[in-house]
C-alpha cells in the first residue's frame, strides 16, 4: 500500500461535532490518506455533503447501494468512525448492520481493518450500562476506542461544545495503528 493509495473511511454519526468532519478529512488527507466520507442517515443532516465531496472528490454516502450498481468508492484500508453515537457503538458491538455506516464498521472489524472509535457521547447515555459494554467489547476486538481519557470524556446532558471535538487526537490514533509508509524513492 503506497501513501497515495491509501483509503481511509471517515464514518460520521448524528452529533453536533459532525457538522466539523472537514477538519478530519483536511487532517486524514495530509496524513497521506485519500479519505471517503460515509455517513450514518442521521448523521447526514449534521455534514455539508456537496463540501465535503468537493474536498475529498468522492459522494457521500449514507445507504446501501443498489444490488446491481458499481461501488463508487474504492475499499477501504482502515476506518475512522467520529463522532460516534452511543446509538452506532451499541449497535456495532451486537453486530447489527442495517445502515451503511454500521454495515462497514461490522465488515471492518470481521476483516481486521484498523479502526479507531471517538464516541461524542453525554454523561447519562455514557453511564448506561451497554455503553460501557460497547466501549470495552470493542476494545477487545481491536478497536482504537478513545473515550474516557484526555479530552474523550462525556459531557454533560445539554452541553458540550462541538467545536471541541479532538478531531487530531483521532489522526493521531489512526497514525499509531497505521504508521505512514515509507517514501517511495525517487527514480531517474
Amino acid at each position: 500500500m503506497t501513501e497515495t493509495s491509501r483509503v481511509l473511511y471517515s464514518i460520521v454519526c448524528g452529533s453536533p461535532p459532525a457538522h466539523d468532519v472537514g477538519r478530519l478529512v483536511t487532517l486524514g488527507q495530509r496524513a497521506g490518506w485519500r479519505v471517503c466520507v460515509i455517513t450514518t442517515p442521521a448523521g447526514r443532516r449534521f455534514v455539508d455533503v456537496d463540501a465535503l465531496a468537493a474536498q475529498t472528490g468522492h459522494p457521500v454516502r449514507s445507504h446501501y447501494k443498489e444490488p446491481d450498481a458499481a461501488d463508487v468508492l474504492p475499499p477501504p484500508d482502515a476506518l475512522v468512525v467520529a463522532p460516534a453515537t452511543a446509538n452506532t457503538m451499541n449497535k456495532w458491538r451486537a453486530g447489527i448492520a442495517d445502515t451503511l455506516a454500521l454495515g462497514l464498521l461490522v465488515e471492518g472489524l470481521g476483516r481486521g481493518l484498523p479502526i479507531v472509535a471517538a464516541p461524542s457521547v453525554n454523561s447519562a447515555l455514557a453511564a448506561h450500562p451497554a455503553f460501557g459494554q460497547s466501549v470495552a467489547m470493542l476494545r477487545e476486538w481491536g478497536v482504537r476506542v478513545l473515550f474516557g481519557e484526555g479530552p474523550h470524556q462525556p459531557h454533560p446532558p445539554g452541553a458540550g461544545d462541538p467545536d471541541d471535538f479532538p478531531w487530531e487526537q483521532v489522526v493521531a490514533a489512526l497514525g499509531a495503528l497505521v504508521p505512514r509508509p515509507p517514501a517511495t524513492p525517487a527514480t531517474w
